[in-house]
């Protein structure tokens, strides 16, 4: 029997009301550990995959189902959301060997909440609707702790009718969910953001620096620009400098939160998507070169915030 896209897609918004159905959870980093978990304690079925086996047993211990694959995640979900490092794990998973594809039913709702190129969205939104599934792409913002507290903002790609399956199904992880256009919309905004973002912690790591490198303390420094023309979400709330604020990666060895090799990713699909478009970026430029100097001097792992730590350490060895 052949399945109509049109058929699958009124599944989709009728399955989203039925909580006993699974749902899948591929990818269980800083991220997507934390979203499975928030999808447990809002009382959904959870079935996980991640290379990561100590990942996957802490979603495990509060009640997750394991998968062995992502395509036996396919085959027991009808809502499968992904939280990938880049656009290669992406079509891995989805198109790979025993991949999402291979398994996927009918009518599933597809959201991938990675960050990658917003053709390889449209690639894998067109395959999936060769199967009779819907692909969205739902990019995130907001960090690690948001996406523990359940406050992320998730930037949605994809058809205007199936918006509400997908928010319906998010809103257990986030409390923005905005609808954004169609498939690859989300990762437009998402890269747009994140290029405003890295420039924006350059420039609080080299105002902190130098203020400090001034004789100001940096908390007294921090509560000033907090309140003035200077602010910005690096400085107010994700500071750089160790011991300004509790509970963020630069007060944990910058360790945890977002990597410094992800910033340096998502820089390069937003210059990558400048020079196809023709489009002068050159802050968003000199900030891929220096999170790139950054990766290739030992904060490849550590948290983006650790640009401080880079240009601190610069400072004092010259």
């Amino acid at each position: 029997m052949t399945h109509h896209p049109e058929g699958a897609k009124k599944r989709v918004s009728s399955s989203v009301a039925n909580a006993q159905a699974r749902v899948g959870i591929i990818g269980l980093g800083n991220m997507g550990g934390p979203m499975a978990s928030n999808l447990i304690n809002k009382g959904h079925k959870v079935v996980v995959y991640d290379v990561n086996e100590e990942a996957v047993n802490q979603v495990q211990n509060v009640g997750a189902e394991k998968a062995a694959s992502p395509a036996e995640i396919a085959s027991k979900a009808d809502r499968i959301i992904t939280m990938l490092p880049n656009s290669q794990h992406v079509i891995s998973c989805y198109a790979g060997e025993k991949g999402i594809f291979e398994n996927v039913q009918p009518g599933t709702l597809l959201v991938d909440s990675s960050t990658i190129d917003p053709n390889v969205s449209k690639d894998m939104a067109a395959t999936a609707l060769k199967k009779g599934a819907v692909f969205m792409d739902a990019p995130v913002s907001g960090g690690v702790n948001a996406a523990k507290g359940g406050t992320l903002t998730f930037m949605v790609g994809g058809e205007e009718k199936e918006f509400e399956a997908a928010k319906a199904l998010l809103s257990c992880m986030g409390k923005n969910i905005v609808y954004c256009g169609e498939v690859g919309s989300g990762q437009a905004v998402k890269i747009c953001n994140n290029m405003l973002l890295g420039i924006s912690m350059i420039g609080a790591a080299e105002t902190m620096n130098l203020g400090i490198k001034l004789g100001l303390d940096p908390k007294l420094l921090t509560s000033i620009l907090s309140t003035s023309t200077g602010r910005c979400w690096s400085i107010d709330t994700y500071n750089p400098v160790p011991g300004v604020f509790e509970n963020v990666p630069s007060s944990n060895d910058y360790q945890g939160g977002f990597g410094s090799a992800l910033m340096m990713k998502d820089l390069g699909l937003a210059q990558a998507a400048a020079t196809n478009t023709v489009i002068p970026t050159p802050l968003g430029g000199l900030a891929l070169q220096i999170y790139r100097t950054m990766c290739a001097n030992g904060y490849a792992e550590k948290d983006f915030s650790s640009a401080y730590h880079f240009f601190n350490k610069q400072d004092d060895s010259s």
